[in-house]
């Protein structure tokens, strides 16, 4: 198969999609773009979240030189593949990921009882540093080998990254200890770590550093277990859309039904669709009518009527009667597979927010190793000995090395999501709560998400010779025997008002006009006004006037008619849901400008608008339409929050600088999004708002004095002045207040 896309690619160009191996932080794609870019005619970006490079090269370039190009920056690449089965795609993503879990554990379990004993001298007994060694050398070494072997892969390439200071400071730190315990007095039986504060100067031969090493490489191991574990979801809203279709069609072969997997389904072939079965394809209607919910799609809250001639789309949901389909539009070129591609387009095009650590340690690190080695160099040039000379370097790497750094962000992380939680907000990571602080628009979907989503009976208008009851309980009978889901709305509201529904005979489904039959022994019409005008019964003045009041409000009327009079009108509507209005006056104190945007039509738009306090309204708007509004927004220079909860909003979520979805709402627009809502509650979105940019701050707080105290004592460890004491005392004081300002997140309120 690979094979066949080379010899295509080779002869026409255009792109690929590369899958990438072996990138640790955000700096590591930057360097495969910058890699790839330098090739001629060769366009490339890199998306760090998701492992993929998309890549544009000119007619006549191999894609398998884009491969070895990656390679030669020293990570893997592959070319796209089949889909596979599920069992192979589950089985290839957690290997790494379990495998990282793995090193995760040992070096907890092994590292903790090494710090015990390092920090509390009663726990210090006759031969302890001897047993510090054992228990830490599998920690840095093995647990601490990824970090190892990206530091060698950004030696050979001629780049630093937080992996090089990692790699170096751990190594150097248990380097020295070794050292100090086989050749230096560390070794001797009875040696403990005294509670020294003294600033002096020392050969480092009694010194070492086993905790900071072993600590060190359990706190980043973990950072990074819970990074991948992240990202390893990117590809799940691409999955769950894939997933909404439908798995198997019955297919009409020489006037019989043939029931087949989808994948079988060609163009002109016709199929059959019953009541509340999925459309397997697009297609054109060529045999039967019913009512199509489309929802997921296009988001409106009306299901479509359809009927021979009429298009209807893969994926939505047949709410009505037996229809007959031909196929138009099969696999990757259904507008099912088209929003995939949206959603898939969207993540991959937003901008890749690089963490601060990740963006200073181009800077910190080439100074640090700088400074570590002309320590070395003046210690042991102007006479003070090879100790004292690596016992100041060694410091140097050691001081730099960044434990607080590695708790910064996944402490704040885990006690901000931990909070969020509790009040039903769910935070995929740090590069969302960036994004937070700088939203100044934001998208609302209207269907789900201001809405309820769900059609329901509003208004009950009776005519001359009936009461609310009577009608009620008469056309409420009459709707409970059909599958229309207007027609579920009056029964669902007729059982809610008057109780049990009486039973139905002779019920009929008038093909695009409604329902008849027998209801306690009266003829019922329930449907639109043309139905009951064919029985002679038009709408008196007084309903005519509701119904059309009704229609023009962006509601939904069905006119009622029995014994040969019309009797009343029904009034169904998607109703706005009770805390929207003062959820959207929240995010107006945020300093957040509402805009509503919905497939509905501009008449239902501006009513919901209008009840909860939105001035701007975007209407009729198709899903790739609302990718496209999101970037016109962004394209103004606006930075976009999106709140939506439907498939149809996935696209939008994922294209915003910001992605909300109501946890009420379907898998895929929740695992496209940022920020899930649990509750389904819009004034959570304020809340999620406000939790996410304080989270913010609170790493940026975190990251400051995790590097200031670096920074602060690295002159002292370049003097040769720093002790074991005060190295660690200064680590853990660091790591204490760290942690101790992360802890503030749990008042939130």
């Amino acid at each position: 198969m690979s094979s066949v896309t080379n010899d295509r690619a080779l002869t026409v160009g255009g792109s690929v999609e590369l899958s990438i191996g072996g990138m640790t932080c955000a700096s590591c794609a930057n360097r495969i773009e910058r890699k790839l870019n330098k090739m001629d005619g060769v366009t490339a970006t890199v998306n760090y979240a998701t492992e993929k490079a998309k890549v544009s090269f000119p007619a006549g370039t191999d894609p398998q030189t884009l491969i070895a190009e990656v390679e030669k920056a020293g990570y893997s690449a592959a070319l796209p593949v089949p889909p596979r089965t599920e069992d192979a795609e589950a089985s290839a993503a957690p290997d790494e990921l379990a495998a990282l879990r793995h090193r995760l554990i040992v070096s907890v379990v092994l590292a903790v009882p090494v710090i015990a004993m390092a920090m509390v001298p009663l726990l210090q007994f006759r031969y302890w540093q001897w047993l510090s060694l054992v228990l830490a050398a599998p920690v840095v070494v093995w647990a601490g080998w990824p970090f190892h072997r990206a530091a060698w892969v950004n030696v050979r390439h001629g780049a630093a990254t937080m992996d090089t200071l990692v790699s170096m400071g751990t190594l150097a730190a248990f380097g020295w200890s070794v050292w100090a315990l086989f050749w230096g007095t560390a070794g001797v039986t009875g040696m403990t770590h005294p509670f020294e504060f003294t600033i002096e100067r020392s050969d480092g031969s009694g010194n070492i550093y086993l905790e900071a090493a072993a600590g060190v490489t359990a706190f980043l191991l973990a950072g990074r277990y819970f990074e991948m574990r992240s990202k390893r979801r990117a590809g799940t809203a691409l999955r769950a859309l894939l997933e909404l279709g439908a798995r198997d069609v019955a297919v009409l072969r020489e006037g019989r039904e043939v029931r087949i997997a989808v994948d079988g389904l060609n163009v002109g072939d016709r199929f059959v669709v019953r009541p509340g079965e999925k459309i397997a394809a697009d297609g054109v209607v060529v045999e039967g009518t019913s009512a199509v919910d489309v929802s997921m799609l296009t988001g409106e809250s009306v299901p479509v009527e359809v009927g021979p001639g009429d298009a209807v789309s893969g994926g939505t949901v047949n709410a009505g009667g037996r229809v007959v389909v031909r196929a138009t539009g099969v696999g990757a070129d259904t507008r099912l597979a088209q929003m995939a591609r949206l959603v898939e387009e969207a993540q991959s095009g937003k901008a890749r927010v690089q963490r601060l650590a990740d963006r200073v340690s181009g800077v910190f690190v080439p100074v640090v190793i700088a400074l570590a080695v002309g320590t070395l160099g003046f210690w042991w040039g102007t006479g003070g000995g090879a100790g004292a000379a690596f016992t100041a370097a060694v410091a140097v790497l050691i001081i730099a090395c960044p434990c607080a750094l590695g708790l910064a962000t996944p402490t704040a992380l885990l006690v901000g999501t931990g909070r969020g939680a509790q009040l039903g907000i769910l935070i995929k990571g740090p590069e969302v709560l960036e994004s937070t602080r700088r939203v100044d628009t934001v998208v609302l979907d209207k269907t789900g998400t201001v809405t309820e989503g769900r059609m329901r009976l509003v208004g009950v208008h009776t005519g001359q010779g009936a009461d609310e009851e009577e009608l009620l309980r008469l056309a409420g009978a009459l709707e409970h025997a059909s599958e229309h889901p207007i027609a579920r709305a009056i029964a669902r509201g007729a059982v809610e008002r008057v109780g049990e529904l009486p039973g139905v005979e002779g019920f009929a489904n008038v093909e695009g006009l409604g329902v008849q039959g027998m209801v306690e022994g009266h003829a019922v019409l329930v449907g639109r006004p043309g139905l009951l005008a064919e029985w002679s019964q038009p709408l008196p003045a007084d309903l005519e006037a509701a119904f059309l009041t009704a229609q023009e409000a962006g509601r939904t009327a069905v006119a009622v008619g029995w014994d040969g009079q019309a009797r009343g009108v029904l009034v169904v509507a998607d109703r706005v849901k009770a805390s929207s209005a003062e959820a959207v006056a929240g995010l107006r104190r945020l300093g957040l400008v509402p805009v509503l945007l919905t497939g509905d039509n501009e008449a239902v738009a501006r009513r919901v608008a209008g009840e909860v306090g939105i001035d701007e309204v975007i209407a009729e708007v198709l899903p790739a339409g609302k990718v496209e509004v999101v970037k016109r927004l962004q394209a103004d220079g606006r930075r976009v929050a999106m709140v939506g909860d439907g498939v149809n909003d996935a696209a939008a979520l994922a294209q915003a600088d910001l992605g909300l979805s109501m946890g009420s709402g379907t898998d895929a627009a929740i695992e496209a999004s940022d920020l899930t809502l649990v509750r389904g509650d819009l004034r959570v979105a304020g809340d999620a708002i406000r939790l996410a940019r304080r989270t913010w701050r609170t790493i940026r707080g975190n990251l400051f004095w995790a590097f200031a105290y670096n920074v602060a004592a690295l002159p002292l460890a370049a003097l040769g002045l720093l002790n074991p004491m005060i190295a660690g005392a200064a680590m853990a004081f660091s790591s204490v207040f760290v942690v101790g300002n992360s802890l503030r997140l749990r008042t939130f309120r």
